[in-house]
């Protein structure tokens, strides 16, 4: 039978975690549950100058990323709510609720058989979880 991923997103690792073993019970394979997001850089060290080009990115300017050379990872990086602004956290979330969607920052992914996969997503879904 075919397998179907399934990624979804969770408010913490421990609301995750606790439904593995039900995910398990559906013969879920490759779970995984990690955190995403975040730069945890210290801060900028040192001025910029963005008009003569003597900054690595808007990540370096915001979030006090050091540069990693590849592009892909910098457009990422500057595209985060906090380097960028141009977000609308919270969108169809009520405010200062549990399910605010700023902290939707733990991924859970599962593959299953295409057989349990709704069933799967009701768990993930019954437990805090966005796909």
């Amino acid at each position: 039978m075919a397998e179907r991923a399934i990624l979804a997103y969770f408010n913490s690792p421990e609301q995750a975690r606790r439904i593995v073993p039900k995910l398990k019970a559906l013969r879920g394979t490759g779970i995984s549950v990690d955190r995403v997001g975040r730069d945890e850089a210290s801060g900028v060290g040192m001025s910029a100058n963005s008009l003569d080009n003597d900054f690595p990115g808007l990540a370096y300017l915001t979030l006090g990323s050091t540069s990693p050379p590849d592009t892909n990872e910098r457009i990422l990086l500057a595209a985060d709510a906090d380097a960028s602004g141009l977000s609308n956290q919270g969108a169809g979330f009520a405010a200062g609720s549990d399910q605010d969607a700023s902290r939707l920052d733990t991924l859970l992914t599962v593959s299953v058989d295409e057989s349990a996969y709704e069933q799967a997503v009701r768990v993930i879904r019954e437990a805090g979880g966005r796909l």
